[in-house]
Protein backbone atom coordinates (compact mmCIF):
# COMPACT_ATOMS: atom_id res chain seq x y z
CA UNK A 1 0.00 0.00 0.00
CA UNK A 2 1.21 3.45 -0.83
CA UNK A 3 0.69 6.28 1.64
CA UNK A 4 -1.13 9.44 0.59
CA UNK A 5 2.04 11.50 0.82
CA UNK A 6 3.88 9.03 -1.44
CA UNK A 7 1.00 9.10 -3.91
CA UNK A 8 1.07 12.89 -3.98
CA UNK A 9 4.84 12.82 -4.48
CA UNK A 10 4.55 10.30 -7.34
CA UNK A 11 1.91 12.40 -9.11
CA UNK A 12 4.03 15.54 -8.81
CA UNK A 13 7.24 13.78 -9.91
CA UNK A 14 5.53 12.34 -12.98
CA UNK A 15 4.01 15.72 -13.81
CA UNK A 16 7.44 17.35 -13.47
CA UNK A 17 9.01 14.71 -15.73
CA UNK A 18 6.31 15.16 -18.37
CA UNK A 19 6.74 18.95 -18.30
CA UNK A 20 10.48 18.41 -18.82
CA UNK A 21 9.76 16.37 -21.95
CA UNK A 22 9.52 12.79 -20.73
CA UNK A 23 6.75 10.50 -21.86
CA UNK A 24 4.15 9.82 -19.22
CA UNK A 25 4.31 6.08 -19.89
CA UNK A 26 8.05 5.97 -19.24
CA UNK A 27 7.79 8.19 -16.15
CA UNK A 28 5.14 5.84 -14.72
CA UNK A 29 7.26 2.83 -15.61
CA UNK A 30 10.23 4.32 -13.73
CA UNK A 31 8.08 4.50 -10.59
CA UNK A 32 6.58 1.06 -11.28
CA UNK A 33 3.07 2.45 -11.72
CA UNK A 34 0.59 2.00 -14.52
CA UNK A 35 -0.82 4.96 -16.37
CA UNK A 36 -4.26 3.84 -15.20
CA UNK A 37 -3.18 4.13 -11.57
CA UNK A 38 -1.85 7.62 -12.23
CA UNK A 39 -5.08 8.56 -13.98
CA UNK A 40 -7.14 7.27 -11.04
CA UNK A 41 -4.98 9.20 -8.56
CA UNK A 42 -5.40 12.39 -10.58
CA UNK A 43 -9.20 12.05 -10.83
CA UNK A 44 -9.62 11.59 -7.08
CA UNK A 45 -8.37 13.53 -4.15
CA UNK A 46 -5.17 11.75 -3.20
CA UNK A 47 -6.07 10.06 0.07
CA UNK A 48 -5.01 7.14 2.24
CA UNK A 49 -5.72 3.63 1.07
CA UNK A 50 -9.08 2.62 2.53
CA UNK A 51 -8.63 -1.17 2.32
CA UNK A 52 -7.40 -1.60 5.93
CA UNK A 53 -10.58 0.10 7.18
CA UNK A 54 -13.02 -2.02 5.15
CA UNK A 55 -15.67 -4.01 7.00
CA UNK A 56 -15.44 -7.63 5.92
CA UNK A 57 -17.79 -10.48 6.73
CA UNK A 58 -16.54 -13.56 8.51
CA UNK A 59 -16.18 -16.63 6.30
CA UNK A 60 -19.22 -18.91 6.24
CA UNK A 61 -17.11 -21.86 7.38
CA UNK A 62 -15.49 -20.08 10.34
CA UNK A 63 -15.39 -22.20 13.49
CA UNK A 64 -17.51 -21.09 16.41
CA UNK A 65 -15.82 -20.37 19.74
CA UNK A 66 -17.09 -23.65 21.19
CA UNK A 67 -15.75 -25.61 18.18
CA UNK A 68 -12.37 -23.93 18.54
CA UNK A 69 -12.30 -24.79 22.23
CA UNK A 70 -13.18 -28.44 21.50
CA UNK A 71 -10.31 -28.68 19.02
CA UNK A 72 -7.84 -27.10 21.44
CA UNK A 73 -8.95 -29.45 24.20
CA UNK A 74 -8.57 -32.43 21.86
CA UNK A 75 -5.07 -31.57 20.60
CA UNK A 76 -3.80 -31.02 24.14
CA UNK A 77 -4.65 -34.59 25.16
CA UNK A 78 -1.53 -36.65 25.92
CA UNK A 79 -2.01 -39.05 23.00
CA UNK A 80 -2.08 -36.17 20.46
CA UNK A 81 0.55 -33.81 21.95
CA UNK A 82 3.52 -35.08 19.93
CA UNK A 83 1.66 -35.45 16.62
CA UNK A 84 1.55 -32.85 13.84
CA UNK A 85 -1.95 -31.53 12.99
CA UNK A 86 -2.13 -33.62 9.81
CA UNK A 87 -1.94 -36.83 11.86
CA UNK A 88 -4.49 -35.96 14.55
CA UNK A 89 -7.67 -37.90 13.81
CA UNK A 90 -10.21 -37.93 16.64
CA UNK A 91 -11.93 -41.25 17.25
Amino acid sequence: MISASDRQLAVSLIQEAVEAGAREFLACKALKLTQRTLQRWRNQDVCEDQRPHAKRQSPANKLSDSEQQQIITLIHQPKFRSLPPSQIVPG
